[in-house]
């Protein structure tokens, strides 16, 4: 063995040790650490770009990385980080976490691990928080974009077994014209229609209802009709970007009664909402949707990386994403056959840190935090609505606020991104920024775990003073 692969196998309490110890300076801090460090601190050290010939162990690559990178780390596993749709990680997820790594599974059916079968028994759990039925099957895989992909692919093979083509042997050109109809596609589900080769251009965006972001069902129904026998698959938002709008899906399964389509309801965050009785209403009817996108690493607080994958046609999965190789397990129709489910062979045990977190908190546990996260989101939008220079955009429909400033003179959008710098430079509160019908506003989405009053207090005072600053 090398000398420092062996002084490391010796060192290896030591050095669990002190990483044990340096993750318990940076949660310390966490709460006061800068949202978004300054640009200098996120840049490579000189002498860091070139491949050393002879290591200097692991105790020592540590104490380098922590002494010259700590500072460029970002607090965004704390409680103001309110940038895209990002959680934290509960302690009971970060535990599972470090877990994962240290058992290092492989979480296939590969029968010499626990990994496949607790992975289907926390997707179980998960269908019982999110109120969907037993025929939904699921899979974890690396977030919301993987998720839409693999929720599309199935779709694409089904279209296919509609008109008696196997899309998976085939190839979608055998298919032939397929049309994606949504109103807010997310752009991950735009990048996996580029993957999966039906191509960015089948994209037709339908109109929204007036003032929502929600589809207008009426426009949908014009579009179907005047395309009749086109392959369709329709992508309902349960949750968009900028106000967390959810589509009307009761009346979108009407619409699949009449115009056969396969419906994909991408609800990477909006989803937790269903473990809510004061917001599961907004979600009714994804029970029979064909596929559904959820993330894990927003609300649900676990670390990156973490999405599941659900649906209703198990074996069209299998038809997708069979692998056979003679020395790996055969492609049998069951759904913790995760090799035969998922884009990967080898996959991380991704499902540990969930279940270890249903398991230390609850279904009341993550209730609790996603109606904390709406009322303070709420709270927020309250205060910024109340103070001189800002304006909501759009109401707070649950956990995220989108606003935008008041009063100002000259390039709105300039003004917008010196806004949002001096957020990064106070360090307080991280936001970004978006379009909402043509206006630059700024989003704030609520998904921490730690998230209370106080953040709200701080956040506020942080965003009146750089609106003053900017005149």
């Amino acid at each position: 063995m090398h000398p420092r692969l062996q002084q490391d196998l010796d060192d290896f309490p030591r050095i669990l040790d002190h990483t044990n110890q340096l993750a318990q300076t940076f949660l310390a801090g966490l709460k006061q650490r800068p949202v978004c460090p300054p640009e200098k601190e996120q840049q490579l050290k000189a002498g860091d770009g070139q491949l050393a010939e002879e290591g200097c162990g692991a105790l020592a690559a540590l104490e380098s990385f922590w002494q010259r990178y700590a500072t460029g780390l970002s607090g965004s596993a704390g409680p103001r980080y309110f940038g895209f749709v990002t959680g934290g990680s509960t302690p009971a997820s970060l535990a599972a976490d470090w877990l994962v790594s240290v058992t290092d599974q492989n979480s296939q059916l590969s029968h010499d691990t626990v990994a496949a079968t607790i992975e289907l028994a926390t997707i179980e759990q998960l269908k019982s928080l999110l109120q969907l039925p037993g025929d939904f099957s699921g899979s974890f895989v690396s977030g919301a974009t993987m998720a839409n992909f693999v929720g599309l692919a199935i779709g694409r093979q089904w279209l296919g077994q509609q008109r008696g083509i196997d899309t998976a042997q085939l190839g979608v050109a055998a298919l032939g014209p397929i049309q994606i109809l949504s109103a807010n596609a997310h752009s991950s589900s735009v990048k996996a229609l580029s993957m999966l080769g039906i191509g960015r251009n089948a994209l037709k965006t339908i109109a929204t209802q007036a003032d929502s972001e929600a589809l207008d069902t009426t426009a949908l129904e014009r579009h179907l009709a005047a395309t009749a026998g086109i392959p369709t698959m329709v992508l309902a938002s349960a949750g968009t970007v900028n106000t967390v709008t959810f589509d009307n899906l009761p009346r979108l399964l009407a619409l699949r009664e009449r115009y056969p389509f396969w419906l994909h309801v991408d609800a990477a965050f909006g989803g937790i909402a269903a473990c809510s009785p004061n917001h599961a209403n907004l979600l009714e009817g994804w029970q029979q949707a064909d596929s559904i996108t959820v993330d894990a690493h927003k609300w649900l607080n676990v670390p990156y990386d973490s999405a599941i994958q659900f649906t209703r046609h198990l074996a069209l999965q299998m038809q997708v994403f069979q692998n056979h190789s003679t020395y790996l397990e055969a492609p049998t129709l069951r759904p913790d056959n995760y090799l035969h489910l998922t884009p990967e062979n080898s996959r991380r045990f991704r499902a540990l840190p969930v279940w270890m977190a249903l398991k230390a908190y609850g279904r009341n546990g993550i209730q609790e935090i996603v109606e904390r996260n709406v009322m303070l989101a709420r709270r927020l939008g309250e205060g910024l609505a109340a103070s001189d220079g800002f304006r909501l955009l759009a109401p707070v429909n649950l956990n995220v606020v989108c606003f935008a400033l008041s009063a100002i003179a000259g390039d709105k959008m300039t003004a917008r991104d010196r806004f949002i710098e001096c957020l990064n430079q106070h360090g307080v509160v991280r936001c970004t920024p978006t379009s909402y019908r043509g206006q630059p506003g700024v989003r704030a989405a609520l998904v921490n775990w730690m998230t209370e009053e106080q953040d709200i207090i701080l956040t506020l005072a942080s965003m009146q003073q750089c609106r003053a600053q900017i005149g």
